[in-house]
């Protein structure tokens, strides 16, 4: 948890990034509770090292399925922007017939395109203007409140 807090803080965070996190801890969230129906402690080496760990086993479980079920209700929103986000982030990994009618012939393009694929991070606006307006609209999303707070 203390790994997540410090990923999230700091300026230069564009939403996508802190996003990624986020799923990632969710997913390992996930994994943990099905190792620890198995018994295993491998995350937790700590726990591992207590006797009366393995009678806990359902108290640990629970706290971490409650834990993965409240990531997943508070940060719900970021399920409504997620083809966005995998849009921009990985466009050359999307199936065109899942994307906005208006995107997809221009997402067609970019990912025939070899040279663009080999310099995707310096997209240009004028080749593909409509991914790029989206593009836009999502990396400006406000990640955190991290810089509007060192103003204060």
């Amino acid at each position: 948890m203390n790994e997540l807090n410090i990923k999230l803080q700091g300026k230069d965070q564009c939403v996508h990034d802190m996003y990624t996190n986020v799923r990632a801890f969710k997913t390992k969230l996930a994994l943990f509770s099905k190792q620890m129906s198995n018994t295993s402690f491998a995350p937790f080496p700590t726990l591992a090292t207590l006797k009366e760990a393995p009678r806990h086993v359902k108290k640990y479980r629970k706290s971490l399925n409650d834990l993965h079920g409240e990531f997943c209700r508070r940060l719900s929103d970021f399920g409504k922007i997620d083809k966005s986000l995998q849009l921009v982030s990985c466009p050359f990994t999307q199936d065109p017939e899942t994307v906005p009618g208006e995107l997809q012939l221009e997402l067609i393009d970019l990912q025939c395109d070899a040279v663009m694929k080999e310099k995707f991070n310096s997209l240009r606006a004028a080749k593909f203007p409509n991914i790029q307006k989206m593009a836009q609209r999502m990396l400006v999303l406000f990640a955190s409140t991290y810089v509007c707070e060192l103003l204060v």
